[in-house]
């Protein structure tokens, strides 16, 4: 496995202690927000200014190609990047977001790096993608959002659902069906579509689990312009897997994040608690708590720092996304819920980040994926050669 560079290594350091000491002194903000019902999210003046030392520290556009700006960091750089920030409770991504990037590195015209591609590089626009429907969630095959071809425009009408920031986003890739006899097999296709565009109905808002909000989107006669698909027509499934794979690679570091907190947050409580005259560190299920956890997060870093390592070969790593999507939020899961057991009563309050993190995990079992359909994915693979 290749050895992650000193740069890379310095890179990671200078995540580590932006994340210590500019996004942790916010998790009192964020689970009071929480603890009241409120989005936990940062607010517009927190965002201004961490985007503000993010660009003078450099922590921005990391993976994009260097002709666009970036600074074109390869995959096995952003695994530490990520673990970094999953370490603190705090919403929080260096922009622009990693799977739409790629989307449109991989599809967009010279006309739309230049429209969408490029300001979405350099920090100045945001980005949805609005994939599952109500019928079709972890089967993005068995989508139904029709677009329909009308002289030189397309007319998109469908449901969408569990669409995260579009509500904010300055543009939205949209995947709908143009040709119901092909579906997945080269009958859907991605559409740009600007924020305000006539057709395109934010529904409403959907309260989520760690106080995340997804929503619903209504396409009703929403018409666009040939210039607005991107890629070509028929070929917008392989490019939505492209994207949904580097998503997976994001959680699986994030997932070790949050587990490596929880860890240290079980490891400092299980040396100050004592309980009936003894330490619980000197109690045996905590100690197999603990090295059950060292040993699960040392597999998960491996998984995904051999994945990462083969995409930056050119390889194809679906099939490792989809281990890592099931093993990494299972593992982290189990570890936030020993250190909340650990915690005792203080564990399942909203004072520490334990259970907003516990929150967090959970919908990550779900979304991009659920866990059963990804392991159906890999059994297919492996015992069918699919």
């Amino acid at each position: 496995m290749n050895q992650v560079s000193e740069e890379h290594q310095m890179l990671r350091e200078l995540v580590k202690k932006f994340v210590r000491n500019e996004l942790m002194p916010l998790e009192k903000n964020i689970l009071e927000r929480f603890a009241g019902g409120q989005p936990a999210a940062l607010n517009d003046e927190e965002n201004t200014r961490l985007f503000k030392q993010c660009k003078e520290l450099g922590l921005w556009a990391l993976d994009v190609p260097e002709e666009v700006g970036g600074a074109n960091l390869p995959a096995v750089a952003l695994v530490g990047v990520n673990e970094e920030i999953g370490y603190t409770c705090v919403p929080f991504t260096f922009p622009p977001d990693s799977p739409n990037l790629h989307m449109l590195l991989a599809t967009a015209s010279p006309e739309q790096r230049k429209k969408y591609l490029e300001p979405y590089a350099a920090g100045l626009t945001s980005s949805a993608i609005a994939i599952s429907e109500p019928g079709a969630g972890g089967d993005p095959a068995g989508m139904k959002t029709r677009a329909v071809k009308d002289g030189n425009d397309w007319v998109i009408n469908g449901r969408k659902i569990w669409i995260s920031r579009i509500a904010k986003a300055d543009f939205t890739i949209a995947m709908a069906v143009t040709d119901t006899a092909l579906g997945s097999r080269g009958g859907i296709t991605a559409f740009l579509i600007d924020k305000g565009t006539k057709g395109l109905i934010v529904a409403r808002a959907i309260p989520m689990l760690a106080g995340q909000r997804t929503y619903e989107v209504v396409f009703e006669d929403c018409r666009v312009p040939e210039s607005q698909v991107l890629g070509k027509v028929g070929a917008g499934f392989a490019p939505m897997q492209l994207r949904l794979t580097v998503r997976r690679l994001q959680m699986g570091a994030w997932c070790t994040g949050m587990a490596q907190r929880a860890l240290d947050m079980l490891v400092e409580h299980a040396n100050q608690r004592v309980t009936f005259g003894q330490k619980l560190a000197d109690r045996q299920a905590i100690q197999w708590w603990v090295a059950d956890a060292a040993m699960k997060l040392h597999a998960c870093r491996l998984m995904v720092m051999d994945a990462a390592v083969k995409q930056d070969d050119g390889r194809d790593v679906r099939m490792e996304a989809s281990m890592i999507k099931v093993y990494a939020t299972e593992m982290a899961t189990e570890i936030i819920d020993h250190a909340q057991q650990a915690f005792g009563a203080m564990g399942v309050t909203q004072e520490l980040p334990l259970s907003i993190m516990a929150q967090k995990v959970r919908t990550m079992r779900v979304y991009e994926g659920p866990s059963e359909v990804h392991r159906m994915v890999i059994a297919r693979r492996i015992l069918g050669g699919r």
